[in-house]
């Protein structure tokens, strides 16, 4: 009983610390330290979950989408989006776009 009530306070702690991820983003161009291993522990699997999610919801939702001609919207919203927010995006960074390749 006891561990199963600590296991969930760390998982809510993790998922919290998750969503304050970019908080912990340093103002300069690479990622914070923190910011990366909460992106590598907590974020990327959760994305890759949302990515999976969203390809069974695109399939479900597929033929009334193509009925109403918003396939390409619904792919881009359901996977190809968390799809690029979870492999392309850089580690730690809060956005797919890449930081500069300066020096830390």
């Amino acid at each position: 009983m006891m561990h199963k009530l600590i296991r969930s306070r760390a998982v809510i702690a993790l998922v919290c610390a998750a969503m304050s991820a970019p908080a912990f983003a340093a103002p300069e161009s690479q990622p914070a330290d923190g910011a990366m291993v909460l992106d590598l522990v907590v974020a990327r699997p959760l994305g890759a979950a949302r990515t999976v999610l969203g390809a069974a919801v695109f399939v479900v939702s597929l033929p009334f989408t193509a009925l109403g001609g918003g396939v390409g919207d619904a792919a881009d919203t359901l996977v190809i989006g968390p799809a690029k927010e979870t492999f392309v995006r850089c580690l730690g960074c809060t956005s797919s776009s890449r930081p500069s390749s300066s020096a830390r």
